[in-house]
């Protein structure tokens, strides 16, 4: 009686103990994701970036990502003007209006030297690899465009 009941309990065990055991464990080579290679940007890297004009001079950088309630990034609001963070206005455009470059910025000068990284995320050299994050944002507008543009309110 004793062996039926050992067996019945050996049995149920390995019932309980199959279907774990016959998930495969995800390890670090096969169940991990990479960020770069699916694609992924990490937010928090691209405040700070700098925005061009399409004649590669510096028209601002990135200030705040302005995220709608599906969870999408609907504009990005850019700094322009001002001197060492006064007199600097906030306006807002479409996100689907930057381009993204992992280039660093070709100079303007006939040498056409490339300038180091021009992150703000305190990047000086030329990146190489994959990264999560762009090297810098191209808006087709102008400074002076830009500061036209009404001053982006938080609040309202």
């Amino acid at each position: 009686m004793l062996s039926k009941f050992l067996a019945a309990a050996v049995l149920g065990s390995a019932l309980i103990v199959a279907p774990a055991l016959a998930q495969a464990p995800k390890s670090a080579a096969t169940g991990a994701q990479s960020a770069s290679a699916a694609g992924l940007w990490q937010g928090s890297k691209l405040i700070g970036l700098n925005v061009y004009n399409e004649q590669n001079e510096k028209i601002g950088s990135i200030v705040q990502l302005m995220v709608n309630k599906q969870g999408t990034i609907d504009s990005v609001v850019i700094g322009v003007g001002g001197f060492l963070g006064m007199g600097e206005r906030d306006v807002a455009v479409k996100f689907s209006d930057l381009k993204w470059s992992n280039e660093p910025v070709r100079s303007t000068s006939s040498s056409n030297t490339m300038r180091p990284a021009t992150t703000g995320a305190g990047t000086t050299a030329a990146r190489s690899g994959p990264t999560t994050y762009p090297d810098h944002a191209v808006l087709g507008a102008t400074k002076d465009q830009l500061k036209a543009m009404p001053q982006f309110d938080y609040n309202k």
